[in-house]
């Protein structure tokens, strides 16, 4: 019997899907190879340099990643402690990279985050292959590579800890299989691109699949076979993608619940709930909660507005809208090529109007121009937390968008349409890059009048060569130099930003783009840090002996998974997260916790204790007099699971360790047949 190849089984057998393609890339140069070598290494070596000035990095995926180098169990589930109480808030993907490589090299901030910088060297060149190959021009390819390194928020979480970057290195390897795949309508190739979106959506779950709908269109648009076809082969490739996500969501559901860490994020406990809900439509709703009912100050106390806020936290200054992409801090970390690129798509689908229906050029702009179009509007109307660097999802669309044009007028200059065309790009990417500049003034201010005038004068010798007057004095080597003069002012913002990301030292949640900025005293500020964050990776050492001193599964138990993994991370100890990281999650109820107790599992409770000043009284309400959350004399112990807070107050005594409360959970609970109670009891 004659064995039959599997991707003969599926029906693309189309005489036009064999052929040679009009195009093919002809041999690298010396001048090419070098090229690529320089782009690789580079990105390497900026990417790589001194990246440990990070640290810990977020430190909430950094004990996860501890986690992980200490139990395997830890990486398959994302745990956020060893002792597997409780995952991180998002699929496990992120921390399966860091966890093994702490596994093998032991866990630092070097193990953990050199290989989210290799995967930037990994997306570089998945763009230059993607980009040279629709375009036959290994130059297109080149400046695509260099965009992407080039832009601020690549910059910035490529050499961080967060899930984003292997998300969107799985997106950029998924758009390279698809239009691989479109080229000769490859069943096989468009399988391994649903493969690459399954792993992306046990990344980050539905954002590593909102590049899907773009890449699905661009297929079924260009492919060179029939229709029928077509769709046999998207229907392959959605098989392809439901197995390689779906076989961890059978896994999380077959696991004894009782056996593995509670899924952080849901209510009940499922993967499917967590990627529906509170990471999913609620957070694009606008229905998803904040921070949990730890951000809730007692009655009687209101919070201050924030003052000087630069914009690095959810949404930037902008509220949903078009206006969000292009300001605040999310305007700086993606925009510098939007508009031009958002230009260079309408001028491709042009420019290519004429062409077959299987051009792989307009196959390239729709693949790039959807995705941008696509995640950019959805960006813009998610109504819940967004953060200015999930904008990293749509870097690779702008990046290769941009090319993909400045390719088509390049190939097209010595018309007038690609004279005007390069123009309008050049013009549009120099005066963008001024205006972004020109918000932060102080910083090297010649740069963006510099390159505002390149722009312009490049733009203005453009459209003079496109009228028959100027074309006869401008000859065709001088409208090369524009161009590519143009192109290098026009990227020369973005790549001075993303340079000036590079050295600082990003910490935390929110993490900003380009040089250091100011710090100014903003006490009502420093307030609401002390209430929100609650040890904001400062341990004391007092309290940090204590904790390595214990010999139970978990040193302590404290409210929010940022807190506990702050102490983590100081301590090496497994500390319970009780409501996981927005402190709403149901675990663990008040009887598993006693339950934790009684069974020695836990040594102490943790309990904030905030001195709420006087001028956040609201003068005409009452202080909450006779609740359990109000202030003892201004003093305040916020926490999300109050019926855990209060059993323990009330059964047990607490000393103070700066502002912690801490108490020993092995001491005698209170008891009224023991004849000396614990000191609590006389409450």
């Amino acid at each position: 019997m004659t064995a039959i190849p599997a991707e003969a089984a599926l029906p693309d057998a189309n005489p036009i899907a064999t052929r040679p393609e009009p195009g093919e890339l002809s041999p690298a140069r010396l001048w090419e190879r070098a090229g690529l070598a320089a782009l690789l290494l580079g990105t390497a070596a900026a990417y790589l340099w001194h990246i440990t000035v990070n640290g810990m990095g977020n430190g909430f995926y950094a004990a996860a990643a501890w986690s992980g180098a200490r139990d395997w169990k830890a990486v398959l589930f994302g745990s956020l402690d060893p002792g597997n109480f409780i995952t991180v808030d998002k699929p496990p993907v992120s921390q399966w990279v860091m966890g093994v490589s702490g596994q093998l090299f032991g866990f630092g901030s070097a193990s953990m985050l050199v290989p989210q910088a290799l995967m930037a060297v990994a997306a570089v060149a998945l763009m230059y292959a993607m980009v040279a190959g629709a375009t036959t021009s290994r130059a297109a390819g080149l400046l695509a590579g260099a965009a992407l390194a080039a832009t601020p928020v690549v910059a910035l979480m490529f050499r961080f800890n967060n899930p984003d970057a292997v998300m969107v290195l799985l997106m950029t390897a998924g758009a390279y299989c698809t239009l691989r795949s479109a080229r000769q309508a490859s069943a096989r190739w468009l399988m391994l691109a649903g493969v690459a979106l399954g792993f992306a959506f046990l990344a980050k779950m539905l954002e590593g699949l909102m590049v899907l709908p773009a890449l699905a269109l661009t297929y079924l648009i260009v492919a060179p076979t029939s229709v029928r076809n077509r769709l046999l082969h998207l229907s392959a490739a959605a098989a392809a993608l439901v197995v390689s996500s779906g076989w961890y969501v059978l896994l999380t559901v077959l696991w004894p619940a009782t056996a593995r860490p509670y899924l952080a994020g849901s209510t009940d406990n499922t993967f499917m709930d967590l990627v529906l809900g509170y990471n999913g439509f609620a957070r694009f709703l606008g229905q998803n909660h904040h921070g949990g009912n730890r951000f809730a100050l007692p009655p009687g106390y209101e919070m201050p507005a924030s003052g000087g806020h630069t914009g690095g936290g959810f949404g930037g200054f902008s509220g949903p809208g078009p206006a969000r992409l292009f300001t605040g801090e999310i305007g700086f970390e993606i925009s510098w090529l939007l508009p031009a690129a958002l230009l260079a798509f309408a001028l491709v689908l042009v420019s290519r109007r004429g062409m077959p229906r299987t051009d792989p050029v307009r196959a390239a702009a729709l693949a790039f121009g959807l995705w941008l179009v696509v995640d950019g509007v959805a960006f813009t109307v998610m109504r819940g937390g967004m953060h200015a660097y999930y904008t990293l999802a749509i870097g690779p669309a702008v990046a290769g968008m941009f090319a993909i044009g400045v390719a088509e007028v390049w190939r097209r200059r010595s018309e007038a349409f690609g004279r005007v065309g390069a123009a309008a790009l050049v013009l549009t990417s120099g005066l963008w890059a001024f205006v972004l500049l020109n918000r932060n003034p102080g910083w090297l201010p010649p740069l963006r009048w510099t390159l505002v005038a390149i722009s312009l004068a490049v733009a203005l010798g453009l459209v003079a060569a496109a009228f028959p007057a100027g074309a006869r004095r401008v000859r065709a080597r001088a409208v090369s130099v524009l161009v590519a003069v143009g192109v290098l002012a026009g990227i020369g913002g973005s790549t001075a930003y993303a340079a000036a990301t590079l050295p600082q030292a990003h910490t935390g949640g929110s993490p900003t783009v380009g040089p250091a900025r100011p710090t100014t005293a903003d006490p009502s500020s420093d307030m609401r840090r002390e209430v929100t964050a609650f040890l904001d990776g400062e341990v004391e050492p007092q309290l940090a002996t204590l904790l390595r001193d214990t010999s139970t599964p978990w040193s302590a138990a404290v409210d929010r998974s940022s807190v506990a993994a702050s102490l983590e991370l100081a301590t090496h100890t497994s500390v319970v997260a009780i409501g996981g990281f927005t402190s709403d999650d149901p675990v663990p109820t008040l009887d598993e916790f006693q339950t934790m107790v009684r069974t020695h599992q836990v040594t102490y409770y943790l309990a904030q204790e905030v001195r709420l000043p006087d001028s956040w009284r609201v003068r005409d309400q009452p202080a909450g007099a006779g609740r359990s959350d109000a202030p003892d004399n201004g003093w305040w112990r916020p926490a999300g699971h109050k019926d855990i807070a209060e059993w323990v107050s009330a059964h047990y005594s607490a000393v103070h360790i700066g502002n912690v409360a801490v108490y020993d959970l092995t001491a005698p609970a209170c008891d009224s047949t023991q004849p000396s109670p614990p000191a609590a009891c006389a409450k």
